[in-house]
């Protein structure tokens, strides 16, 4: 029998939630407050694990009989965690330094039932080709794009696919920054009815 428990996106991310609403599901958003900051040494898959659970964990009280969705993602430039840019020169910056090489995503994702705390955590890996960029074409991008809220100022469901000459994943929405595949096996293991 299919749970009764609500759903929660703990995110203050428009792209999570527009992926989530893609399965045609109800859901309510609660924005979480936590610290994003790498621990020392942190791995990236580490990184993007801990503060998947954290973000379900931070909206717990506010989330009686749910099942509470977390989420998180880093790229990885030569062994160097990026996030997102914090203004328009670290967006270029960070463009110029993968233009012509390969970077990795990795994007955590969790799923918290509020009343057990039942917790399920994965991440998923996805690698991007970057074209040789010129600043002339980065400059235009963030003109028209303006991908200030995306992990390494990549934003792939719009104009940033331009960028890319090759893209490696098993899922496609694990690069916009919610794994969906990994998320509904979750969703379905917890008895929550999908489809």
């Amino acid at each position: 029998m299919p749970t009764n428990k609500q759903l929660v996106l703990a995110s203050s991310s428009p792209f999570r939630r527009s992926l989530l609403a893609q399965l045609l599901i109800e859901f309510t958003v609660i924005i979480p407050n936590i610290d994003e900051s790498p621990q020392i040494g942190e791995m990236p898959w580490d990184l993007v694990e801990r503060l998947s659970v954290a973000k379900a964990h931070a909206v717990l009280s506010k989330a009686p009989n749910s099942l509470i969705i977390g989420s998180d993602q880093v790229s990885v430039n030569d062994g160097v965690i990026v996030g997102k840019p914090s203004n328009r020169q670290d967006a270029i910056n960070q463009l110029m330094a993968a233009s012509g090489k390969t970077i990795d995503l990795f994007t955590g994702v969790a799923l918290i039932d509020s009343d057990t705390g039942d917790t399920k955590s994965e991440v998923v890996k996805f690698s991007v080709d970057f074209r040789k960029l010129t600043l002339d074409m980065i400059d235009r991008y963030l003109i028209k794009e303006q991908p200030f809220g995306s992990c390494g100022s990549l934003q792939a469901d719009g104009l940033g696919i331009a960028l890319l000459n090759r893209l490696r994943g098993d899922d496609p929405t694990a690069l916009i920054g919610l794994p969906l595949t990994v998320l509904v096996r979750m969703l379905e293991a917890a008895d929550y009815q999908i489809i």
